[in-house]
């Protein structure tokens, strides 16, 4: 793999910008590769490229992009293991969870969109006898984070393409591996030069460029809510389509009368998962008062058995922070948590015993917290959780919504009917109900500051499609 070059107009191509940035392995904190980054000149590129691909790709039958989608599903399915090595290698997530997880998404997603495709009705009547044509938007520029690698790069990529758009992809100078897996994997599916084009980049030269790009009709972008902002104000110029998805600060609301060994030990799985680094994590655990302490003991016993271990090894163990920024910054929130006078009911600072080398962080439950606290409001982004005691329903709803963020949230208890009311009242775009899984073909997105629009379902493919309305006669 040579990450000296992008990929455009269907080539691997030598970037116009010279600005180098070492890809790091954050299990030994070694480099492991270096990325050429682009500039505006290399967004101009690109996006030419996809303008002049919009032309005819833009015209293809659904069949034809049908066609496709199932052939990069053959690739997708042939280059598993070289994702998940990928995603080993860049970011720390161990191996089991980087094949089984990280990479499986690109599979889990295509099959969605293909089923979703297959399903539409691209020309419908409506009652008052109009035509609707859903169309594709244009050129879409898109950015992906490191957290997710494929599972993002997927989210966008693939819609964007079955609603017949040509793209520009720009992922994290930090996961640039696993992107251009994907990009040889779209050569591979046989898609048309320019329909898809990758630019390595940084998001204050490629990322605005993007933004900015008068030839750019949509920007879909995945990150934080501060770099969201600067995207939308970049985009409004002119006036092109914009969703965002951006940071959370999940609930997980535990009522007394919910199987409580399961789902508090299950939940504080949920939140270790991929080192706490996933933007719907549950990390603040409101516990209903009457079972606190009891709630206490177990989470102790369930946050002292994650274990942190060596990516490269398989097992359910956890990996690192994906680079010293995060580390520190993770580092920074759990001391701030101390110093507002949370009680550390495991874990802590510093790094665990016999991983000095790379950037680990302790596993860390936090008791005794009040919602105005840090930690309670701010995206950690790492393996740590925070538990607040609740008086009552109303109270455990308050709590809840009281956070900029509404991305996503949880709710356990023994009563379905009082489960699925306080799940209405909260604030966010998804709830789980009693540990009941994300499946893919629904749509994902977030209320307030954690964005707007959907990825995934229906919902997601509409992001990129227009409405075209034929006034007939009747």
């Amino acid at each position: 793999m040579d990450l000296g070059k992008h990929y455009v107009d269907g080539q691997w191509v030598k970037p116009l910008g010279t600005q180098t940035f070492p890809v790091m392995n954050p299990a030994t904190n070694k480099q492991i590769d270096t990325v050429i980054l682009g500039n505006e000149a290399d967004v101009d590129r690109a996006v030419a490229a996809a303008k002049a691909a919009f032309e005819t790709f833009s015209q293809s039958t659904k069949e034809e992009r049908l066609a496709l989608l199932r052939a990069l599903l053959e690739q997708t399915n042939a280059r598993m293991d070289d994702l998940a090595q990928a995603i080993m290698l860049e970011i720390g997530a161990p191996i089991s969870m980087a094949k089984d997880e990280q990479a499986a998404t690109g599979l889990w997603h295509l099959e969605a969109f293909i089923e979703l495709l297959e399903n539409q009705e691209e020309r419908t009547t409506l009652p008052n006898g109009d035509i609707a044509l859903r169309e594709p938007v244009g050129v879409c520029g898109l950015i992906t984070p490191w957290n997710w690698p494929i599972n993002q790069v997927a989210a966008k990529v693939i819609p964007a393409l079955a609603a017949g758009n040509t793209v520009v992809l720009k992922p994290s100078e930090h996961t640039p591996m696993a992107a251009a897996i994907y990009a040889e994997m779209i050569d591979a599916a046989g898609y048309p030069a320019g329909v898809f084009n990758l630019v390595h980049g940084d998001g204050p030269t490629v990322g605005a460029a993007m933004s900015r790009h008068p030839d750019v009709d949509m920007m879909s972008f995945t990150g934080s809510t501060r770099a969201g902002k600067l995207i939308s104000k970049d985009a409004a110029d002119t006036i092109k389509r914009v969703a965002l998805e951006l940071g959370g600060k999940s609930p997980n609301v535990v009522f007394a009368d919910c199987d409580l060994e399961q789902q508090i030990s299950d939940s504080i799985g949920l939140c270790m998962f991929n080192t706490g680094q996933s933007c719907d994590a549950p990390t603040r655990m409101l516990v209903e008062r009457s079972c606190y302490d009891e709630a206490l003991k177990i989470a102790k016993a369930a946050g002292e058995a994650i274990q942190v271990g060596d990516p490269a090894k398989e097992g359910d163990h956890i990996g690192p922070q994906f680079d010293k920024i995060q580390f520190d910054r993770v580092q920074n929130l759990i001391q701030k948590g101390i110093d507002e006078g949370a009680t550390v009911l495991v874990g802590g600072t510093g790094k665990p015993e016999g991983f000095e080398q790379g950037w680990y962080s302790k596993p860390t439950i936090f008791a005794d917290v009040s919602n105005d606290m840090t930690i309670a409001q701010e995206e950690v982004f790492g393996p740590v959780l925070v538990m607040i005691p609740f008086e009552d329903e109303a109270d455990a709803i308050k709590i809840a919504n009281d956070t900029p963020y509404g991305l996503h949230a949880y709710v356990q208890s023994g009563d379905l009917e009082k489960a699925e009311r306080v799940a209405k009242r909260i604030r966010a775009g998804g709830v789980q109900i009693n540990g009941g899984p994300f499946k893919f073909g629904s749509p994902f997105g977030g209320y307030k500051q954690s964005g707007n629009g959907r990825e995934g379902g229906e919902q997601g493919l509409e992001e990129y499609q227009e409405v075209k309305i034929l006034h007939v006669p009747t």
